[in-house]
């Protein structure tokens, strides 16, 4: 059995391997790629430029995960995502031709750019590992994960992501602009490559990676950890500002995504300090602010951060945060 020991060494080297080429990206990177540990889906939110696209594919080369990248557009069809039956001539019958969604890593670029019938044919491949063509079903790779952009600043010729879809995203990550000296490294490194082209080693491959998912399972989660994470869910539904809170999927999220955080860290056990750190990227996607707050220019994110500062840390779990 895989130890919390082993995941952290290797997750550092995950980690390290991306960081030759992603630079300023740190926390976004260790979150996502605990994600991906706890079985779950990222979306990345933010302006174009910052880096996203080139951060997915590199976890995918370094998780030796195969990966296929989907140009969201208008015009998209559910088919063009799941793949669709066609006419072969040779045998007289319709087969079925898998889409782009049959990989180990999919990234859905710009997903904000296609239409919510687009949007929703990922619903069944992001919660059940599996798509449905004409009542037929089929499973997909395993591992399998979604690695979704979305730029929350432009509104025209996009559609805003449901709820449904929202909730199925483990985490939702912000990177933000890079720091003076990280874009000048980001511009260096350009120039000592000599080329446009990045190229991430692959530090293990879909077995160990799924190796590496099953011993996070059983990284121990005290009562009181779980309590923590109910209590503070719940806080969101009573908010004054929030209309809709958080759902239990939004609490089995800090679970099992603060499992993850543990193992990277080399422990086998959750501490409150991890729960507060991915509160706000697990729930903060997960909320509908009332019009009141939301013209007023409140932002979800703060509300988790207020609802953090309100819940008690479990007196008997105090000590290990």
């Amino acid at each position: 059995m895989t130890t919390a020991r082993e995941i952290a060494d290797t997750g550092a080297q995950i980690l390290t391997a991306v960081r030759t080429v992603v630079v300023g990206m740190d926390d976004p990177l260790e979150i996502a790629l605990a994600s991906i540990l706890a079985g779950g889906h990222v979306l990345f939110e933010d302006v174009p430029g910052l880096g996203k696209t080139l951060a997915a594919r590199s976890l995918a080369s370094a998780l030796g995960l195969f990966f296929r990248r989907l140009q969201c557009t208008p015009d998209m069809l559910p088919g063009d995502v799941t793949g669709s039956y066609v006419y072969a001539p040779d045998s007289g019958e319709f087969v079925f031709r898998p889409g782009p969604i049959f990989t180990g890593l999919l990234l859905a670029d710009e997903i904000n750019r296609t239409t919510p019938k687009t949007q929703s044919a990922m619903l069944e491949a992001m919660a059940e590992r599996q798509v449905t063509v004409e009542g037929n079903s089929f499973p997909l790779p395993a591992p399998f994960h979604v690695i979704a952009t979305s730029n929350p600043i432009e509104f025209e010729g996009t559609y805003a992501l449901p709820e449904a879809q929202l909730d199925r995203f483990m985490v939702r990550l912000s990177i933000g602009y890079p720091e003076a000296e990280g874009e000048a490294q980001i511009l260096q490194n350009r120039v000592l490559r000599q080329e446009e082209a990045t190229h991430v080693p692959s530090v293990v491959d879909a077995p160990r990676l799924a190796e590496l998912q099953a011993a996070v399972e059983a990284i121990h989660v005290d009562q009181d950890i779980t309590r923590y994470c109910v209590e503070i869910v719940r806080a969101t539904r009573g908010a004054p500002q929030v209309e809709v809170g958080a759902s239990p999927r939004g609490s089995l999220g800090l679970v099992l995504l603060g499992r993850a955080l543990a193992a990277l860290d080399g422990r086998d056990f959750v501490r409150p300090d991890d729960i507060k750190r991915i509160a706000v990227p697990v729930l903060a996607h997960r909320l509908t602010l009332t019009p009141q707050a939301w013209s007023q220019g409140a932002s979800a994110a703060d509300v988790v951060r207020s609802v953090i500062g309100q819940v008690a840390v479990p007196p008997t779990v105090r000590a290990l945060g």
